[in-house]
């Protein structure tokens, strides 16, 4: 999934489920932050103070940041973070392949409400990480945060270039073949995760199919996905306010929000997701889902953002003349709950969740 649905979508969703305007861009925020957080390491402060930091991303095409990460390393952000695990089957490859709503995914929801039930202070920031990740078993399912031959594509169709006129047909041919030659490169190249099926699992509209390197033919319609990914998240935050880990128990979008929802995600099909949070912004603004707006501005670096404010680093990366001045505000903002909401996340799901279901990847 991309910002327009882990930004976007968690904000509408945390609204409706009773956050305020405040918590709701916290939660939203953690859970699209999951895909900006790639910066791996120590935090060195000018006078001695160091901070950790679990990079929760990698870029999805940086061939060579993903080789050098090798597989060791790739488990431990695919899998906790994108991947989760279902842990269904006999062999561990079969274990790890991802599916919507699982035994696991629900449990590792539950794990945040319990934390927000205990009073951590970061309850809001693990809750938007644990809600990334649970969406995301809807849209990668089938997908292996492992080496796996469950990520290798062949014979990837879909039905995005439905346009009229010969050079229209022309092009999409075109693209088809690319597609197709692109993929098979990736199955060689970043053979885990969705890289071989492109960004077709991550388009809320898409409809396509692939078979696997299992010689199992795939269809996916991703719209009705995202929607019940959508519900499920819906449930999950009334959960997280309620205190209720049984969180499927609680109340689903209403009608009318649920019907806005559906529309817009069948709707928007600019592939960039950064200009189809744009539409959800000024659907927000209308009053399509009611008075919960405006969609508060995302920035995931550079001034203003998290890590600015909480350090006054502006690069991306740590890149600068001086070491960060700490100071005590660093241990009330959002930047260090995030961080410590991703590796107690992390810990959770890898040494927990995942071993207690005969799953070890870490």
């Amino acid at each position: 999934m991309n910002i327009d649905f882990h930004y976007g979508v968690i904000y509408v969703v945390g609204r409706l489920a009773g956050l305020s305007a405040t918590d709701a861009e916290t939660v939203a925020h953690s859970c699209q932050y999951i895909d900006d957080a790639t910066i791996h390491g120590i935090l060195d402060f000018r006078d001695g103070e160091t901070f950790e930091r679990f990079a929760s991303a990698h870029a999805l095409f940086d061939y060579q940041n993903a080789v050098n990460l090798g597989n060791d390393g790739n488990r431990l952000v695919w899998a906790p973070f994108h991947f989760l695990p279902a842990g269904e089957g006999r062999t561990l490859e079969d274990k790890a392949v991802c599916r919507p709503d699982s035994r696991i995914a629900r449990e590792t929801v539950r794990a945040a409400i319990r934390a927000g039930r205990d009073g951590e202070a970061n309850a809001l920031h693990r809750l938007g990480v644990t809600l990334h990740t649970y969406v995301d078993t809807w849209a990668h399912q089938g997908f292996s945060g492992i080496d796996s031959a469950y990520n290798s594509i062949t014979s990837l169709t879909s039905d995005e270039h439905d346009h009229e006129g010969w050079v229209q047909a022309l092009e999409a041919a075109g693209r088809h073949i690319l597609d197709a030659a692109e993929s098979r490169v990736l199955s060689q190249m970043l053979p885990l995760g969705h890289g071989a099926a492109l960004t077709y699992p991550d388009r809320p509209w898409a409809k396509w199919s692939y078979v696997n390197g299992h010689g199992m033919q795939v269809t996916r319609d991703n719209l009705p996905d995202f929607v019940t990914a959508a519900q499920m998240a819906h449930r999950a935050v009334r959960g997280f306010i309620n205190g209720h880990a049984d969180f499927e128990n609680e109340n689903g979008l209403p009608e009318d929000a649920a019907r806005a929802l559906h529309g817009l995600l069948g709707s928007q099909r600019d592939t960039d997701g950064v200009k189809r949070l744009a539409a959800w912004s000024a659907a927000i603004a209308r009053g399509d889902f009611g008075a919960i707006g405006p969609l508060p501005p995302y920035l995931a670096s550079g001034v203003g953002s998290w890590k600015h404010r909480a350090t006054g680093i502006t690069a991306a990366g740590d890149d600068g003349d001086e070491k960060p001045q700490w100071t005590p505000a660093f241990e009330t903002s959002d930047y260090r709950k995030f961080h410590d909401a991703v590796k107690e996340h992390r810990f959770e799901v890898t040494q927990r969740i995942l071993p207690a279901a005969g799953v070890r990847l870490a």
